[in-house]
């Protein structure tokens, strides 16, 4: 890998963090780059400070953003970055806390650095390939959760089908839902929709390094810097309850990849 310091990509986390959260404080405009899809001015100017800052850490590393056109040399850049410059961005717009800036680099398939970026929550959480994760310095693990009933799941409203699990905040933020579990806020964090692998990259290096089984809705590991850029579903929890997630949502899983026909 190339000479690309954790602290680094923190800095620039940090630096976008301030920018959102002072747009976020002012008058901006929001429309719909596709239908239910909202993005704002914000998300543009963090990204191309994002862009800025970290192609001059690492000139040789490919960018992929969500809110970028995306540029198929990534696909032979030795490194990536893979963003997203507000993850939550309806929660961003309603004025609430749920969102981040989420950073992370890719090589060979694998998420080697991370950093989530939540300033209206005041929290940072920061990873490096084999070397643990951290919420604002401290060191963070998953649960030692083995009982799959009692599971603590991010959710607005508990459908009756699943009321052996317990609720708990749900932050409109993919990446956040994912870092709860790696903090021990969370069990479970699950999807059964394709998502851009933007969603899902720094915090499933910062959810893995916390000690958690991080897979796709079919139990299979992740791989970033793939063609489409895309990835079906997600299935994150402590080691102890994962195959018996895995379990209850794969009818819904064979469901929705069959309709997807992906």
């Amino acid at each position: 890998m190339a000479d690309v310091s954790l602290e680094a990509v923190a800095e620039v986390a940090a630096e976008a963090g301030v920018l959102a959260l002072e747009l976020s404080r002012g008058d901006y405009e929001v429309w719909e780059k596709t239908p239910g899809h909202k993005v704002c001015d914000a998300d543009i100017a963090v990204d191309k400070l994002l862009r800025e800052r970290l192609s001059a850490i690492d000139p040789e590393a490919g960018f992929l953003s969500e809110e970028s056109l995306d540029d198929a040399t990534r696909l032979d850049a030795p490194r990536l970055w893979v963003v997203d410059p507000i993850d939550g961005t309806r929660d961003f717009i309603r004025g609430r806390s749920g969102w981040c800036v989420s950073i992370a680099l890719v090589e060979v398939g694998e998420p080697v650095i991370a950093a989530l970026e939540a300033p209206a929550r005041n929290e940072r959480f920061l990873a490096a390939a084999g070397q643990g994760a951290t919420l604002n310095g401290a060191r963070i693990r998953v649960s030692d959760r083995t009982d799959y009933d009692g599971a603590r799941l991010p959710i607005d409203e508990m459908p009756k089908a699943i009321r052996n699990l317990v609720a708990v905040e749900k932050p409109n933020s993919i990446a956040l839902r994912i870092a709860m579990v790696a903090s021990d806020r969370a069990d479970i964090v699950a999807s059964t929709r394709w998502g851009g692998e933007w969603d899902i990259a720094a915090a499933a290096l910062i959810a893995a390094e916390a000690g958690a089984k991080v897979t796709d809705a079919f139990g299979k590991p992740f791989s970033f810097n793939k063609p489409e850029a895309e990835a079906f579903g997600l299935a994150v929890a402590p080691f102890g309850i994962h195959a018996k997630l895995l379990e209850r949502i794969r009818e819904q899983a064979d469901k929705d990849a069959a309709r997807n026909n992906r």
